[in-house]
């Protein structure tokens, strides 16, 4: 199994910062986490009880705090699962047919870990392949 390291995604205690990107001086609101999962399994994808549990015990590794949750299965297959977050949300989209989950992970903590949540995700979907990008958000972040 193919994985890439989560180390260049921010610790817990720089999530959220000042910094530089492209040469102008940025001031982050929040740390916006994308992430493609490949080649998961169909059943895991296409069950809406694995999904809701990995997010939230995703969720509890981060030290995110679950304000709600909303989970949709649709037919004839795929799962569609949302937690509100007092730090902001967290999604996965799936395509079982494809074997394909989209991640979207957004906090604006700087106390939350969002590298504990896709560690989590990771050993529920079990992707043979996954990528992941960081988008700083902020006023002049863009």
């Amino acid at each position: 199994m193919e994985k890439k390291s989560l180390s260049h995604l921010k610790t817990k205690n720089s999530t959220v910062s000042n910094g530089i990107l492209n040469g102008m001086k940025v001031k982050a609101v929040g740390s916006h986490l994308i992430a493609e999962f490949i080649d998961c399994g169909f059943g895991v994808l296409n069950d809406e009880k694995r999904i809701k549990e990995a997010m939230l015990n995703a969720s509890a590794a981060a030290g995110f705090t679950v304000l709600d949750v909303s989970v949709k299965k649709f037919d004839p297959q795929g799962v569609t699962a949302i937690l509100l977050l007092s730090e902001s949300h967290f999604s996965i989209h799936t395509w079982p047919e494809l074997g394909y989950a989209a991640v979207d992970m957004f906090t604006c903590s700087k106390t939350c870990d969002p590298n504990e949540a896709f560690k989590v995700l990771v050993n529920y979907l079990k992707p043979k392949r996954y990528s992941t990008k960081e988008i700083l958000r902020g006023p002049n972040a863009v």
